[in-house]
């Protein structure tokens, strides 16, 4: 067994990941720690995992990979410690909507051992067929919850980003163990594409139901994946009123909606909308307000659901 083959344990006997003509599947990979504004992440591996058929086919190793004291797992305790919240990062093999299988590879982005990690992705790439790795992203950016949600698509294969956005010119970014990913996947020949997904920055730290529609349709339109949407209508429409009555309830809020209104259409319609799609803590001088007005607002619609399950989503107003 090789060193980076011992990071992750496969399930025997493992399920079939290709399809009836015997084409590889289509990696997918939504890892925690670096983007996942609006929880889009966590929120779009829940929704796979309930509404598809779900196998796992390999644990990673996390022991070996997360650096426990910089992101220190929950732990309960009741007249001592009953419980903890384990990190997990594992693959799994998913069937779409019309039966064919995809690889998704969710959980906690490494903190350690980066290379290994991609060496270890690598490998079982090669060893389910896989043609191509598609990475997910959720970015808080200055754009307003009354527009469109928006995709930016990115990747050695710009025929695969259809007509989704691009970025245009040269950014230096934190790095990612989901861009080494993409970076190592696409030196190896592997078809790479990224989906970033924008969230009002305001509400960056509640789930956004709205973005996991956005990355659904992404997947959808770029890699041809029949990805259901659920309830997500539904629960989007309703977070949706929730917003709309707390901004129509302050003249304040009013305004910085309406500015990045403003802003996200004159983005829309400008030759080089970059420049105006980045979230810019300058260009709109009371985001930071608006940000904590509506994180305590929906943090005490959410309070009675916070007390049953923990997750943070809007509840009911009354708080019945």
């Amino acid at each position: 067994m090789d060193e980076q083959s011992s990071m992750y344990e496969l399930e025997f006997p493992g399920p079939a990941v290709s399809d009836t003509d015997g084409n590889g599947p289509v990696l997918i990979h939504a890892l925690d720690g670096y983007a996942d504004a609006g929880h889009a992440l966590r929120l779009l591996r829940e929704h796979l995992k309930d509404n598809l058929n779900t196998e796992l086919v390999a644990s990673f190793d996390v022991d070996e990979l997360i650096d426990y004291r910089s992101r220190r797992p929950s732990m309960t305790f009741e007249d001592g410690f009953s419980g903890v919240d384990e990190p997990e990062l594992n693959l799994y093999a998913v069937r779409d909507g019309a039966g064919r299988p995809f690889l998704l590879l969710a959980g906690a982005e490494p903190d350690l051992r980066w290379e290994g990690f991609v060496t270890a992705v690598a490998g079982l790439a090669e060893r389910f067929g896989v043609r191509s790795v598609v990475g997910l992203h959720a970015i808080p950016m200055a754009v307003p919850h009354t527009r469109p949600v928006s995709v930016t698509g990115h990747g050695n294969k710009p025929e695969l980003r259809t007509d989704l956005r691009a970025w245009d010119g040269a950014m230096r970014l934190p790095g990612s163990a989901a861009g080494l990913l993409e970076l190592r996947m696409a030196d190896k020949g592997y078809d790479t594409l990224g989906l970033s997904v924008h969230v009002p920055h305001y509400l960056a730290q509640n789930d956004y139901p709205e973005a996991v529609l956005g990355l659904l349709g992404a997947l959808r339109s770029t890699v041809g994946v029949q990805l259901p949407d659920g309830d997500l209508p539904v629960e989007a429409a309703e977070l949706r009123e929730q917003i709309d009555a707390q901004v129509s309830s302050s003249a304040e809020i009013t305004s910085v909606v309406e500015a990045l209104e403003k802003q996200y259409d004159e983005a829309a319609h400008a030759a080089q909308p970059r420049e105006l799609l980045i979230a810019d803590g300058e260009a709109i001088p009371t985001g930071d307000d608006l940000a904590s007005e509506f994180e305590a607002f929906l943090a005490e619609q959410a309070g009675d659901e916070q007390g049953d399950d923990g997750e943070g989503r809007p509840g009911d107003e009354s708080g019945s």
